[in-house]
């Protein structure tokens, strides 16, 4: 079968892939969500969920520093990546000699295409697009703020790095009716303190990952803006674009109305 990836490659699999590495958290766990568990031979030392399933897997690297001689151990007939997450000099080298399928996922509708995908390579179709169909009703039901509020999405510190444009947690931020006010700057930049004071969001937002932000960095945060509000959010729910998604639309949703009160109350 060939096969056209997210990045316009064309792939061939001579057959119906049974020995699977995975080099993205949240496709990983859309693997086991499919039904895939078994077939999945390879996984990154990031892949989490689901955290009894991925334990026990051969673990092969990072994202951005695979270990060859473990893939090859593992004599994979289907390798799954990503654009943004995976790095090129590795993804060129691996396509060498095995079957790379890349995903490149700015939106949820590139995330339901990557499923859709997906499910289609590895037999798992129906599955896939019951999945979609679940996703799709789920996000049309989710509320925007009804204010358009000035946000920072923040996800490292020392520097600080905050989200830019053209990204999958600014295209979530924007369907939360959160305008983000570093929207106009590359994907990942740094941003100075006074940067962010310039800005005047309204509110700030750390993740969770891939830096650990915690209560404690608050008011660190509110130093620099103090007319923002400052909040923790769950950094899964604003990246990961597999399976994880049917948490996110009701974590978005309840973050959206506690902004609302939270800032209706001040």
């Amino acid at each position: 079968m060939h096969v056209i990836d997210q990045m316009n490659r064309q792939v061939y699999l001579p057959n119906l892939p049974q020995r699977i590495v995975s080099l993205v958290p949240s496709q990983t766990e859309l693997l086991f969500y499919l039904g895939l568990g078994d077939r999945v031979v390879g996984v990154t030392k990031f892949c989490v969920h689901p955290e009894s399933d991925v334990k026990p897997k051969k673990k092969v690297g990072g994202t951005k520093n695979f270990h060859f001689e473990a893939i090859e151990a593992l004599a994979p007939d289907l390798i799954i990546g990503n654009k943004e997450e995976n790095y090129q000099e590795g993804i060129e080298h691996l396509a060498e000699r095995y079957p790379v399928w890349m995903s490149d996922i700015y939106t949820l509708e590139d995330s339901f295409q990557m499923m859709a995908e997906v499910g289609r390579i590895t037999g798992t179709e129906p599955k896939a697009q019951a999945l979609v169909r679940e996703l799709q009703e789920q996000f049309t039901s989710l509320q925007p703020a009804i204010t358009q509020l000035k946000t920072a999405y923040f996800i490292w510190r020392n520097p600080y790095m905050g989200v830019g444009g053209q990204n999958f947690i600014d295209h979530l931020l924007t369907r939360c009716g959160f305008v983000n006010v570093l929207g106009h700057l590359p994907r990942y930049p740094e941003v100075t303190a006074a940067q962010l004071a310039e800005a005047k969001p309204d509110l700030i937002l750390l993740s969770s990952e891939p830096y650990p932000f915690q209560e404690k960095h608050l008011a660190e945060f509110q130093a620099i803006c103090p007319g923002a509000l400052v909040k923790m959010v769950d950094g899964e729910m604003f990246s990961w674009y597999g399976s994880r998604l049917l948490k996110a639309a009701d974590y978005l949703q309840g973050l959206v109305q506690d902004i609302g009160e939270e800032l209706g109350s001040r």
